[in-house]
């Protein structure tokens, strides 16, 4: 039940997101390579006195080390990719894949930094998998950007 109801909440704050709130965008580090992870480095000037740069920081350091955690390679996720080139990929539809299951992971982080930093400072992350891991947006839930 508290299950459900933890799950009502995050639905709620869904809701609450209006679609002409002001946004941050916070871009991918491309200095690496390829691999997911987002600058730490600029503190996004519109967050100055909403959020203490530590929290954001931490946060993104966090999505970061998930995402490099998704996207390691080890004898789990090559027996995983021999097990679904020898199914015809069709144990895909029984069982989630390593980077799917860190996916999901992320996604409870960024619900949990939500209902427990940033919501109640009138910020909301939003999942960098509904933007294409392309960057990590953050809404200013209490203000309008004039559209």
């Amino acid at each position: 039940m508290a299950v459900h109801q933890q799950g009502q909440k995050m639905d709620d704050m869904t809701r609450i997101l209006p679609s002409n709130c002001s946004k941050v965008f916070i871009q991918r580090d491309f200095s690496d390579g390829t691999a997911v992870k987002f600058h730490t480095k600029e503190f996004p000037t519109e967050l100055v006195g909403k959020i203490e740069d530590k929290y954001l920081v931490q946060t993104i350091t966090t999505l970061n080390t998930m995402y490099s955690e998704a996207e390691s390679l080890n004898s789990r996720n090559y027996c995983e990719s021999c097990f679904a080139c020898l199914t015809a990929y069709l144990s895909y539809l029984c069982f989630d894949t390593h980077y799917e299951k860190v996916l999901k992971k992320v996604g409870k982080y960024i619900a949990e930094q939500n209902q427990t930093v940033y919501v109640p400072r009138g910020l909301m992350l939003v999942d960098p998998v509904e933007r294409g891991l392309r960057t990590l947006e953050i809404c200013i839930l209490n203000e309008s950007n004039g559209r």
